[in-house]
């Protein structure tokens, strides 16, 4: 009965959604938008053309997309994980204690801003006569200014950027439960500095590690507001397409097809990762 309240929330807001876009990825496009009526059903599934909009999102083009949306996030995810951990492992482990409150707070002081305001903010800095290239320029480094917004360049760091304190945290929640006297452990039997790291940090913070990278390749995944502000037309991920498919070409089920497609993507990545941490006796956070 205690889980009775979960699971109905479950059910409401992810369950009943998510059947309704199986459902209309299904259906085929009406001349002026929305759902065309259907006058033989059973003629319709037998016919297969109720798969007609999954075989359309296999065509090259838009496979094209989905390869870019999926190494986009893969090299978001590294960079955040390789910005992400000395920070973290500075404050968990190397900070004074009277700061660590203070250095957390700066890591979610972004969260006070709209993520809106954020990225219209990396517009001014990655333009023409934005502060990069002011600098540049100024500095003698480059004869005209660069070509840096409107690009895969802007959207990476648009993308790092925001996903950044989504790494920090459960790595920071993981180095902190680090047992020091381990690493002290592993120098005094002869192990370098980088050798302790690998064999005895990376390993103990693992669970943090796997847990920040989904958290953050799963929101690169389905990244739309970054590529459209910072990406212009160049930079077309899964999100952008989705959004144009309900808004612009008014084509709802092919949308709902390329959002189920990549609501079962991220289910799969969710069932492994619980997968890794049962096999590890830990609980799952799902």
């Amino acid at each position: 009965m205690l889980a009775l309240p979960t699971w109905a929330t479950l059910g409401l807001f992810f369950l009943v959604p998510l059947g309704l876009i199986l459902v209309v990825s299904f259906g085929q496009r009406a001349t002026y938008g929305g759902l065309a009526p259907i006058d033989d059903l059973g003629h319709y599934v037998a016919s297969g053309a109720f798969l007609g909009n999954y075989a359309h999102s296999l065509e090259p083009i838009y496979l094209a997309i989905g390869w870019r949306s999926l190494w986009m996030a893969v090299v978001t995810t590294l960079l955040c994980l390789v910005v992400s951990y000395p920070v973290a492992y500075y404050i968990a482990v190397l900070a004074p204690p009277r700061r660590k409150n203070l250095l957390l707070g700066l890591v979610v002081i972004p969260f006070w801003t709209s993520f809106l305001i954020r990225t219209y903010a990396w517009m001014l800095i990655l333009r023409t006569e934005g502060l990069v290239n002011t600098l540049l320029v100024g500095g003698g480094l480059v004869d005209r200014p660069l070509d840096l917004l409107y690009g895969n360049f802007a959207v990476l760091i648009g993308l790092v950027y925001g996903e950044l304190p989504f790494m920090i945290l459960p790595l920071y929640a993981s180095l902190e439960k680090l047992d020091l006297t381990l690493l002290e452990a592993s120098t005094d039997l002869g192990a370098g500095h980088a050798s302790t790291f690998v064999r005895v940090t990376v390993p103990m913070t693992m669970p943090g590690i796997v847990a920040g990278v989904v958290l953050v390749f799963i929101p690169s995944l389905g990244q739309f507001v970054v590529s459209d502000l910072l990406g212009g037309a160049r930079t077309i991920l899964l999100g952008n397409l989705i959004q144009n498919q309900f808004s612009i070409a008014r084509n709802q089920p092919f949308g709902a097809a390329l959002a189920f497609e990549l609501t079962a993507v991220v289910l799969l990545l969710l069932f492994a990762y619980a997968l890794y941490t049962r096999r590890r006796g830990q609980e799952v956070l799902l």
